[in-house]
């Protein structure tokens, strides 16, 4: 349903040394790119980091397979994210629900999910 979201970062250089090779991974790669902004798509969808001076933590939520949320959690954690949820099946959101959770540099959940059975 979502075509793009935008994630606000303070500093849009540092930002991309760390979702540049998480996003890669998913088949990413950068679109466009202007001052304080980078743009990541990879024909499912996009991801902007756009600078801003103030920033409030969001939660959001990427599509893999299952290889792919494992790839992505240990990328993430190389890249100096900090563990929220090591990959597994989160039952209580449905018996396929298979996610990991990070938080990136200025505080935001970033998830990997597959809804995929095994």
């Amino acid at each position: 349903m979502i075509d793009h979201v935008a994630v606000p970062v303070r500093d849009v250089e540092a930002s991309r040394k760390f979702y540049e090779p998480l996003l890669s991974g998913m088949g990413a790669q950068v679109l466009m790119e202007a001052p304080g902004f980078v743009l990541f798509g990879n024909g499912e969808g996009m991801l902007a980091l756009r600078q801003k001076d103030e920033v409030l933590p969001i939660h959001v939520a990427l599509k893999a397979d299952r290889p792919g949320v494992d790839a992505f959690h240990e990328a993430a954690l190389a890249a100096g994210a900090t563990d929220n949820g090591a990959p597994g099946v989160r039952s209580e959101y449905h018996e396929n629900y298979y996610a990991a959770y990070v938080i990136d540099p200025d505080g935001h959940n970033i998830e990997a999910v597959s809804h995929s059975p095994g």
